[in-house]
């Protein structure tokens, strides 16, 4: 073997060797920047999470002794009316109304953006209650966010723990007893009328609801 052939063969071996290398650190600086991509993800994720959490409502929630934070999330956000807790659960969140069912699918309470949305009046409900049913609309989350819970009501002991819960509006609170869960689709025009009073349809829409529950309470549910 002459001394040329021998110095390609050396040169060779060394451009293979820098080209390994210079795969194995982009491929190195690749998994490392999918790597922080998914620890960005995971964490951007909780922060949406944690954002929606009834916690972060908390300083706003009305009580016996003030209103200020409640009046202060009205006056940064005007379609605010009231508040539903649910005893027992984390279901504790400010009411909202607009002029459509679609604007709060994706606009937070605080009147931001917001993935999570917020627990919404049907925009044909009187938010005074005046209406035979009211219907109330939330996003069915993970981590107990929202209507996170309300899936946990077909569970028996559940629904026999979690009776009672409270409704703010018109600066009072009205306590609510909840008598039947019903697991149905979002297109189920049955469930989801806004029936008036006085309209002559309230003993059907009861015995829609009643027909198609799964769990049922012992409450005199009348017209």
């Amino acid at each position: 073997m002459s001394a040329q052939t021998a110095g390609g063969q050396r040169f060779g071996v060394r451009v293979v060797r820098v080209l390994d290398t210079t795969v194995d650190m982009v491929t190195a600086i690749i998994l490392t920047l999918l790597l922080l991509l998914g620890c960005y993800a995971l964490w951007d994720s909780q922060q949406v999470y944690d954002n929606a959490s009834s916690v972060s409502y908390a300083e706003y929630k009305p009580t016996t002794v003030s209103t200020e934070g409640f009046q202060e999330l009205q006056a940064a956000n005007p379609d605010v009316f009231g508040w539903l807790e649910v005893y027992g659960t984390n279901i504790d969140y400010p009411l909202v109304q607009a002029d459509d069912n679609t604007t709060y699918l994706n606009v937070n309470a605080k009147g931001e953006y917001s993935l999570t949305g917020a627990l919404f009046l049907d925009y044909a409900n009187d938010r005074h209650f005046a209406d035979f049913n009211s219907i109330i609309y939330g996003h069915h989350l993970e981590k107990e966010v929202m209507f996170g819970e309300i899936g946990n009501f077909e569970n028996e002991e559940f629904f026999d723990e979690h009776r009672y819960g409270n409704l703010y509006y018109d600066g009072a609170d009205h306590g609510i007893e909840f008598f039947a869960f019903v697991l149905t689709d979002a297109y189920d025009s049955t469930i989801y009328t806004v029936v008036k009073s006085n309209s002559g349809q309230e003993r059907a829409y009861v015995d829609g609801l009643l027909s198609q529950a799964s769990r049922v309470r012992d409450v005199e549910v009348a017209e």
